[in-house]
């Protein structure tokens, strides 16, 4: 299993660590991913490493849909595939969700799943550069023709050569998305993947996977992780709660937030429904304390170095084609390539 690295993303200051990607790059890790919420972009800072760096893959975990038409969002992956020399990009979006899409970006939710296959079918088009891009989706269409239309729309194709081997990856976590990833993605982005979970997402992948006869070797699954390095335990778990508190309380509305559905489905409703009411009565430190300690540690390598590297071997055995670490220590990463047994570059 190869090993990733995440970039910080939800910052007031744009912060790329360098140094600390580079380490990474010596010391064997295969990926560096950045995310987008409503704050910096994930692809400028990618853009920076492709020239601070010289073979570490560069992968956006996740680009949000919403803001950007699949075509603009195909292209400028494809001009950083061009950047930083080809072989070294990947492609990952996901939707986000209705609170972002509607508040932020101006744009329906409408029927996510129709438009996440709009969405791929789209970026293949404008990748291959077989013909000028046509698609008549139930969500999205080239040419445009809807209200307001002028009817001078005219179907193109990209001026700059693209490389239709980009892989495109999807950050899915429902049921009718994880599927269509199985069924039209080179990779998921998985949320709440992990050994505890693992039962409940298999039917799924199996299910898509079935729609197009594809080989289950053929999806390939980069899955993520927090990383803490310490003697104290109960003081690592504790300092990631906030963070999970946050998500599951309120990232998202009452009716609709993605993350305290999946704290549901991995066999936590009491204490998702705490949290969600504890955030949004503005009780936000009850409602991180909340947070389980088992919850926290599942989704997590925390602890001494023999205490990861035991809870390391579970998520080895995965399948995982690569797992991408959430950490800001270096003597982590140091730790995580000895337990993998990483070949320095």
């Amino acid at each position: 299993m190869k090993l990733g690295l995440a970039l910080p993303w939800a910052h007031a200051q744009v912060s790329i660590p360098v140094e600390r990607v580079r380490l990474a790059e010596q010391l064997g890790f295969d990926s560096v991913w950045s995310a987008e919420i409503y704050g910096q972009d994930a692809i400028t800072p990618l853009a920076y490493l492709a020239g601070q760096t010289s073979r570490i893959r560069l992968g956006t975990a996740v680009i949000q849909a919403a803001a950007r038409a699949p075509s603009a969002t195909a292209l400028a992956m494809a001009t950083l595939d061009q950047l930083a020399g080809a072989g070294r990009v990947i492609l990952g979006i996901g939707l986000s969700g209705p609170q972002i899409v509607e508040g932020w970006y101006g744009a329906p939710w409408g029927r996510p799943n129709k438009r996440l296959r709009d969405y791929v079918t789209i970026m293949r088009k404008v990748l291959a550069r077989e013909a000028p891009v046509e698609h008549d989706g139930e969500e999205i269409a080239l040419p445009y023709r809807g209200p307001g239309a002028s009817g001078l729309g005219k179907p193109l194709k990209s001026v700059l050569h693209t490389n239709p081997d980009i892989p495109i990856y999807l950050g899915t976590g429902q049921a009718a998305n994880v599927k269509l990833t199985a069924e039209l993605a080179d990779g998921w982005l998985p949320m709440g993947y992990n050994p505890e979970t693992r039962a409940l997402y298999e039917p799924w992948i199996e299910e898509g996977l079935a729609r197009t006869g594809r080989r289950r070797e053929e999806l390939r699954i980069q899955a993520g992780c927090q990383v803490i390095l310490s003697d104290d335990v109960k003081g690592a778990l504790q300092s990631l709660k906030p963070f999970i508190g946050f998500y599951v309380g309120g990232m998202g509305a009452r009716s609709k937030n993605f993350h305290k559905e999946m704290m549901i489905r991995r066999g936590f409703p009491e204490a998702a429904e705490q949290i969600q009411e504890l955030f949004l009565a503005g009780k936000r430190a009850e409602a991180f304390a909340a947070v389980p300690d088992e919850y926290v540690d599942q989704g997590a390598l925390i602890g001494p170095k023999a205490r990861i590297a035991e809870r390391y071997r579970p998520w080895a055995d995965l399948g995982l084609d690569g797992l991408t670490l959430h950490t800001e220590q270096e003597e982590a990463l140091h730790a995580m390539a000895e337990i993998a047994d990483l070949k320095p570059a």
